[in-house]
């Protein structure tokens, strides 16, 4: 089986775990290369250690997933609003032409988070489909963001069984000694598990991950499977 490029988008530490941290690991274990970009993870106002500290359990969490490169760029925690959406674009397009994805995981942004719309905004510029080595672009969702907003309008079309590896999921959520709260807040350790058997029981698996097809694009005479 051909090994995958894997890129995935997010905004925050611990954003890129939450939604789409089980097939992430399910990528590594297949032998894909996973590149995660996490874009506000410079200045972040709730790490009393500096933005070290939050580095630090990223690079921890990245590990326990199988994550390939993890590169955390310098805009700061709900800060995006103060660059211009082309500022926020350009170190996506130099990413994504490096990384040269087959496959592309966003963070769905319309949600509470403004960080999380405007990167939405910027990602789907960096992937538009004038770059034809992606196949496909799948949007996830946050949890305490995505659940949280009005209309409530991510409606997901495609499910991933991580029974395989939601405990390592939950490992490398363990990692973020800063981000976790405590049950029955959405980012504790038992609401990921319970919110992972709950998406798996909608198609009859022990846990998953859902996703919104962004675009999918099949090309070189492939047919849908």
């Amino acid at each position: 089986m051909t090994k995958k490029n894997v890129l995935v988008i997010a905004a925050h530490p611990d954003d890129e775990l939450l939604g789409v941290g089980g097939t992430i690991a399910l990528h590594s274990a297949a032998g894909d290369h996973v590149t995660c970009v996490v874009a506000a993870s410079g200045k972040l106002k709730h790490d009393s250690d500096g933005k070290k500290g939050v580095h630090a359990q990223a690079h921890r969490a990245a590990n326990v997933l199988g994550v390939q490169e993890l590169k955390l760029l310098d805009f700061p925690d709900q800060g995006l609003d103060k660059f211009s959406l082309v500022e926020i674009i350009s170190p996506l397009e130099a990413i994504v032409e490096t990384v040269r994805p087959d496959i592309v995981y966003l963070q769905y942004g319309y949600d509470i988070n403004r960080d999380h719309q405007i990167l939405f905004q910027a990602a789907l510029v960096a992937t538009r489909p004038m770059e034809q080595f992606i196949q496909a672009i799948f949007a996830f969702d946050t949890v305490s963001s995505t659940e949280w907003a009005y209309p409530r309008n991510f409606v997901p079309d495609t499910w991933v069984d991580i029974s395989a590896t939601l405990e390592r999921k939950i490992e490398a959520m363990a990692c973020y000694e800063t981000e976790l709260r405590d049950w029955p807040h959405p980012r504790s350790l038992h609401s990921l598990r319970v919110k992972a058997e709950s998406a798996g029981s909608q198609v009859v698996s022990e846990a998953a991950e859902c996703f919104m097809t962004i675009r999918r694009v099949l090309r070189n005479d492939q047919t849908p499977v």
